[in-house]
């Protein structure tokens, strides 16, 4: 017979009581086990949600959801350090930066996600490759770290398992952006990864979860204050989505865009915060190099054919292309003044690139190319963005999700930095 009861758990929080770490601890694993019904951690989630949680509280939620599973046992031979971005628009950054990260003598262990709505997914661009699989065993996680100092797939099905149900329940209980949940749902799978050290990428703006600096600086200061409480060293930057990452923003798109930094070019801003981040993580990682020279080297693309070979995938074959695609051209002549990162995110979403549910098929060849960002010169009539799709019927409704997405004057301000503060744990 179990001490605690659901609904006495539900009725402190709701109440805006504190729950003990006895009870936080019982409603996780109950829940994991089945015991805690759904209906009830819906009401919990709610309760959260409204009333929020203690700095004690969210540590301990983290926790629990961390025990409700295995760790991962990184016995590499290098310092392990790894990534999170909190999801934005053409945000690739994982591609180049992994390999870029072991090229420089570190290893980095990326389990990654798939897209939901109108933010991408790691996963979802990385499977455009032929031949690439997502799925590795632990002892082949192991292994690829050890050899190729750079490993990019999804969670195994034992890592915190409670996450992986709570998760797909505030999808459909309107309980997302809580930062209790959204803090604790993050740091149980990393700290769970076995990491020696996190660098966490916070984004704010349009495209982002978070919408102000403000918001993304409160989620920051929650995760690094895990990741210490746990004794991984944590790290956030806090990065701007309002306008999306480079040029591309799809899947195989992304893909390519990423190859491009890795052989050295690619559109500034991606490079900027990879090399941001990279530097970042070595110095949790306790690696003196300078990753700019790296990049510059070539060596970071070597590692990226290694990692993308270890794993099925061939580097060298031709990516997907679509089957159509519709070009937008400049209304008037003058300066791109904005480009709308959630539109962006929207209308290549609704073109294939994303999914409504977790369930559904991409296109990989689906996609947005941004030909101009913010600040440039465009002239009327002339190609502003490209749709790409297998499915010509969706342009009308991507055309109709970046109505008011793009704005162009007579002159524009200069782009922002792309990190605007840095948070550490």
């Amino acid at each position: 017979m179990s001490a605690f009861a659901a609904v006495d758990v539900i009725r402190a929080k709701r109440d805006g009581g504190r729950l003990s770490d006895e009870q936080i601890d019982w409603v996780v694993d109950a829940y994991t086990r089945g015991e805690v019904a759904e209906e009830q951690m819906s009401a919990l989630a709610m309760a959260i949600f409204l009333n929020g949680m203690s700095d004690g509280e969210i540590s301990r939620w983290t926790h629990a959801m961390i025990e409700s599973g295995e760790r991962l046992s990184l016995d590499v031979s290098r310092p392990t350090v790894d990534k999170h971005s909190t999801g934005g628009v053409g945000d690739k950054i994982t591609l180049p930066l992994a390999p870029l990260v072991a090229a420089c003598g570190a290893a980095v262990p990326q389990l990654s996600g798939r897209g939901l709505g109108h933010t991408g997914g790691t996963l979802d661009k990385l499977e455009s490759i032929p031949g690439w699989r997502a799925s590795l065993s632990t002892s082949e996680i192991q292994a690829q770290l050890e050899d190729v100092g750079a490993v990019v797939c999804a969670a195994t099905s034992g890592l915190a398992p409670a996450d992986k149900k709570l998760y797909a329940l505030r999808d459909v209980t309107s309980t997302v952006e809580s930062i209790p949940l959204i803090a604790s749902s993050i740091m149980s799978k990393k700290i769970a990864e076995g990491a020696s050290g996190l660098v966490l990428d916070v984004k704010f703006g349009s495209g982002a979860f978070m919408k102000t600096l403000d918001q993304a600086r409160a989620l920051a200061s929650t995760l690094t204050s895990i990741g210490v409480d746990h004794g991984v060293p944590t790290t956030a930057l806090l990065t701007d989505m309002n306008t999306p990452l480079g040029r591309a923003v799809g899947n195989a798109v992304e893909v390519a865009e990423s190859v491009e930094v890795l052989q050295g070019g690619g559109p500034a801003d991606v490079v900027e915060l990879t090399l941001a981040l990279a530097r970042e993580m070595l110095s949790l990682a306790g690696i003196s190099a300078d990753p700019a020279a790296v990049l510059a080297s070539g060596e970071a693309y070597e590692v990226w054919c290694r990692m993308i070979a270890a794993q099925g995938g061939d580097p060298s074959a031709p990516l997907p292309t679509p089957s159509h695609v519709h070009v937008v051209p400049a209304p008037a002549s003058g300066v791109l003044a904005t480009l709308d990162a959630y539109a962006v995110g929207v209308a290549a979403w609704r073109l294939g690139a994303g999914r409504a549910r977790k369930e559904d098929p991409v296109q990989a060849a689906a996609g947005v190319l941004c030909l101009a960002k913010p600040g440039d010169a465009v002239t009327e009539g002339e190609p502003l963005l490209e749709l790409h799709t297998d499915t010509p019927d969706a342009v009308p409704a991507a055309l109709a999700a970046l109505e008011g997405g793009f704005a162009i004057a007579a002159e524009a301000p200069a782009p922002g930095p792309i990190v605007r503060e840095t948070v550490r744990g």
